[in-house]
């Protein structure tokens, strides 16, 4: 039961949360710029990711265990695979962003060329980078799903997890899993191997470039726009590789529920909370949004 109320408190919070920055993002002019708008789609997929997961986790726990149809649990496994996909594609565009805002992405040297970024990161060309993360993340775990859902499962079918997970299934099919797991592992290069090298690369430009401005205040600046986003980055592949790339042989099966809960529960709760405790811009649209615009003013 106290997990139970924890779990339906966070969810309640990231909800609440992420809400509001899809509102703020939405009605203040002042976030009407690419960076909020990838924010934005970041918090569409915090949303969604809970919300596959935790009702029917609220209820296996309140009923100490619960069944799901075989269509139920794979439906809930490619949407979660999914979603996670998105995120790996999402936080690769969020840091080309920020290349683009600080870099000249024309140079090997990185040279302060903000000039070029509205001619280049234009509404449009946002939209289609957001589109693209959506259908591809989707149809790669299409694939995925597929490969897998043609498994045998003969035994008792008991998953002893808190939902439909790529492990848990893997270990309760009575097939050969070793096509499954080499297509895992070839999908995973595109999804999450190839974001990876893009955004560690992104980021070691942006970080010589920023402490190549000569103004204290100039770095300062480009740093709080970054810190955030490299928060995120770490967290979510901290506990993305915890889970799937480190080795799970001989791991207590509790560690490996709390991580699942990491990413999936807590995660989407922390991301709108670091993007907006010491985000001025946020700030400001909330009060325009409390007290109105004219009252911010005054303020």
């Amino acid at each position: 039961m106290l997990l139970f109320c924890l779990i339906l408190v966070v969810y309640c919070g990231t909800i609440c949360g992420n809400l509001l920055i899809i509102i703020l993002v939405s009605t203040s002019k002042n976030l009407h710029t690419p960076m909020y708008f990838f924010i934005s789609q970041l918090s569409i997929s915090d949303i969604l990711l809970p919300t596959n997961i935790v009702p029917n986790m609220l209820h296996i726990l309140l009923n100490n265990g619960g069944t799901i149809t075989f269509i139920g649990c794979f439906t809930q496994f490619y949407f979660f695979g999914a979603i996670e996909a998105f995120e790996c594609f999402l936080l690769t565009v969020m840091s080309y962003d920020r290349y683009v805002a600080i870099c000249n992405p024309l140079q090997y040297v990185a040279i302060c060329n903000p000039l070029r970024y509205t001619s280049i990161m234009t509404n449009a060309y946002c939209l289609k980078l957001s589109i693209t993360s959506w259908l591809v993340s989707f149809s790669i775990l299409l694939i995925n799903v597929f490969t897998i859902s043609s498994l045998d499962f003969c035994g008792p079918n008991i998953i002893d997890h808190l939902f439909c997970d790529l492990l848990p299934l893997l270990e309760i099919s009575c097939s050969d899993t070793f096509i499954a797991e080499l297509e895992v592992m070839l999908l995973s290069i595109p999804s999450v191997i190839i974001p990876m090298m893009i955004i560690i690369p992104s980021y070691v430009i942006i970080v010589f470039t920023i402490l190549k401005i000569p103004s204290s205040t100039g770095r300062q600046k480009a740093f709080s726009t970054c810190s955030s986003h490299l928060t995120v980055v770490s967290i979510f592949y901290w506990t993305l590789f915890s889970v799937y790339v480190f080795p799970a042989k001989g791991r207590n099966l509790t560690i490996s529920k709390i991580l699942s809960l990491l990413y999936t529960v807590f995660t989407p709760l922390i991301n709108p909370i670091i993007y907006s405790l010491r985000n001025r811009d946020i700030w400001k649209a909330i009060k325009e949004l409390m007290f109105g615009h004219t009252h911010c003013q005054n303020l």
